[in-house]
């Protein structure tokens, strides 16, 4: 297979100027640069950075007028691409990230050549110290996060994802708005026999953070794991999965209102409806299960 042609899509909402003027001049240092670049303003105006920095490729801003959740403004930026029809693969990553390395767009573009069924890459990410908090590590329990290989999901934060997985399994689950859009993404990617890797060369700095610094975390995440299971696991596995994610959230979280909020979110994702119900195989289960994570857990 020939190199693929990539693009980088960037979602802001517009309050972080300095960071992604980073992150761009990061994509501009790239030894192998894009043939496009796609900048959403995600519910508001693009600051000037997006129009007077010189980078490579071809740049295009996207203003929406409304905040449409990370995996909405992802799917303007798909949008946008499919227009062109001219990439084969595009390289997400998080407004307040940095490339530190000159060699991940090419490392991109190597391994997506030599394997015509990768369909996701997903990066490590770490600090500004090259610490990885183990919930950036795509696999269960404490797992060295310099250990690349198969797995069974990704980090929204940095990954790629060839076009044509995604003209075959759908985008983003727009609904979604935040939390959980990455898992329903992947486990679709795999029941279509599309690899998933989890590439550590391939880092993404980025700052410390934990996800409850959102405010809608703990409502949106327990409403998003009963869309997510609802639509996507069999039957009988549906149960289980819930019942595990309600002993864990009760062993995990000491704060009354965390879990007044997680289980309002859990009641609202039974009572709404979750979209098009697209169940995993069982031949499915058992892969992700022998990947290392079932997908109960």
């Amino acid at each position: 297979m020939g190199a693929p042609r990539t693009a980088v899509a960037v979602v802001t909402m517009g309050n972080r100027p300095e960071e992604v003027d980073a992150l761009l001049r990061s994509v501009a240092k790239q030894d192998v640069a894009p043939e496009r670049i796609v900048i959403v303003g995600n519910g508001c105006p693009l600051p000037e950075f997006a129009r007077r920095l010189s980078l490579p490729g071809e740049v295009t801003a996207v203003e929406l007028d409304e905040n449409l959740g990370c995996p909405g403004g992802r799917n303007a930026a798909l949008a946008r691409l499919r227009e062109f029809g001219d990439v084969d693969v595009v390289v997400d990553l998080d407004d307040d990230g940095l490339l530190v390395d000159a060699d991940v767009l090419r490392r991109v573009r190597e391994l997506y050549a030599a394997d015509e069924r990768l369909g996701i890459v997903g990066f490590r990410i770490a600090d500004e110290l090259g610490e990885t908090q183990q919930r950036h590590v795509p696999r269960i329990g404490g797992s060295d996060p310099m250990r690349g290989g198969y797995v069974t999901g990704f980090l929204g934060g940095g990954h790629a994802l060839r076009m044509a997985m995604l003209d075959e399994v759908g985008d983003w689950p727009a609904e979604f708005f935040f939390a959980h859009e990455e898992t329903d993404l992947a486990w679709r990617a795999a029941d279509a026999g599309w690899h998933i890797l989890y590439a550590p060369e391939l880092l993404l700095q980025h700052p410390k953070t934990s996800p409850a610094r959102h405010a809608i975390y703990y409502r949106v995440n327990a409403r998003n794991r009963v869309w997510l299971v609802r639509r996507r696991l069999p039957v009988a596995l549906v149960p289980v999965h819930l019942g595990v994610w309600v002993l864990l959230t009760l062993a995990r979280n000491r704060s009354v209102a965390g879990l007044r909020a997680w289980f309002g979110g859990f009641l609202e994702g039974v009572r709404e409806p979750a979209g098009e119900r697209r169940p995993m195989r069982w031949r499915t289960v058992w892969r992700l299960t022998r990947l290392g994570r079932p997908p109960v857990i």
